[in-house]
């Protein structure tokens, strides 16, 4: 291999040169797909450079559609027949999205609805025969692995610690991880290395959770119940981590992702419409979320409806969801939470970097 300074950096013009990767999660409430386009040379001056190169990759398309593949779960544990097709008919648009960019490497998982379902093989089978895409069941440790990759960007290097959290539709993924160090790995685009000590999927979601709930969702019990059972969950994960210690000693951070946490950071700085790049990596006080998720509670529904940063079809979800976050923040004690607009689609994609170096050596 060429040193550093040798390496030419293509432009993105040569598709052999700058291949297209592309990552699905078909998670409990929602469908995404994430595009980029990687230059491999500039990929490999990453290893060489502590912050990465713009012309790495870059995003070239995306899509989320709201497909809720858990809807009724929470008393049958299965997925419907319509469920199932709303989900295949998201699957059919990425699988679009991926032959108009000709993507050469893929990887789709799915989440929790997934893995509680007695019937999921009907939709990997259908996935795999009518559209030709392979869906891989992912275990909780890997998808919070994943979303924790995809969210490390964000990271404090200068604090040694970190509470990482995803509020899913169907679970609610934690992980205590320690940040920095040389013996952790460098991955492609986030620079910030990580070494997960111990992860938590509690069976909280925002789709099961509200249709546990049904129409005494929006009510302060309701809401209160959720929250306590989410403190009770951890109680036992922070004793086996000793995690209250490095509280008190100051050595945590905490670091959120999901539609919730960015919908709550959105109002919480007031914004007249949802923008990405004021939310992602934005750090605020407890307090002042703690006063976005008692306003969303006490909001009508048609008052949440019409927030332009909520909107239509994420009403009950964004009350419950609130709800586990209260829990979560009052568990910790920590004065100041970090948010992430990104997750799981990330970290799958830095993940194919890896393989597109590999691929190349």
């Amino acid at each position: 291999m060429k040193p550093a300074e040798e390496i030419e950096i293509k432009d993105y013009t040569c598709e052999a040169h700058t291949p297209a990767i592309a990552a699905i999660d078909l998670g409990t409430n929602s469908c995404r797909i994430l595009i980029a386009r990687v230059n491999i040379a500039a990929l490999q001056m990453m290893y060489f450079r502590s912050r990465p190169r713009q012309e790495s990759w870059r995003i070239i398309d995306s899509m989320a559609k709201i497909v809720r593949l858990g809807e009724g779960i929470h008393d049958c544990d299965e997925l419907s027949i319509n469920a199932i097709d709303r989900a295949l008919e998201a699957l059919e648009v990425c699988k679009q999205k991926i032959d108009l960019h000709n993507v050469r490497y893929v990887r789709a998982v799915a989440t929790e609805a997934c893995r509680r379902a007695t019937n999921t093989q009907i939709l990997i089978d259908r996935a795999r025969k009518e559209l030709n895409l392979d869906i891989n069941i992912i275990s909780p440790s890997e998808e919070a692995r994943l979303a924790i990759t995809g969210c490390a960007a964000v990271l404090n290097p200068k604090i040694p610690y970190a509470l990482v959290f995803d509020i899913g539709g169907g679970s609610t993924e934690i992980a205590w991880i320690s940040v920095g160090g040389r013996s952790q790995p460098r991955r492609p685009g986030y620079p910030v290395p990580f070494s997960v000590i111990a992860s938590i999927s509690l069976p909280c979601g925002v789709v099961t959770s509200s249709e546990q709930y049904g129409d005494k969702s929006f009510t302060i019990e309701a809401c209160n119940e959720i929250c306590d059972a989410v403190k009770e969950g951890l109680n036992g994960f922070f004793e086996c981590n000793d995690i209250d210690y490095y509280i008190q000693k100051g050595l945590v951070q905490l670091l959120g992702s999901s539609g919730t946490v960015t919908t709550v950071a959105a109002m919480a700085l007031d914004l007249q419409r949802y923008e990405r790049t004021a939310v992602d990596g934005a750090s605020f006080l407890v307090s002042d979320l703690d006063q976005v998720t008692q306003k969303i509670l006490n909001m009508t529904d048609a008052q949440r409806f019409e927030h332009p940063c909520i909107g239509g079809g994420r009403t009950e979800l964004v009350v419950i969801g609130s709800a586990i976050l209260r829990g979560i923040y009052d568990r910790t004690k920590l004065d100041t939470m970090r948010v992430a607009d990104r997750g799981v689609r990330e970290g799958i994609l830095v993940d194919l970097m890896s393989e597109v170096l590999r691929s190349n050596v």
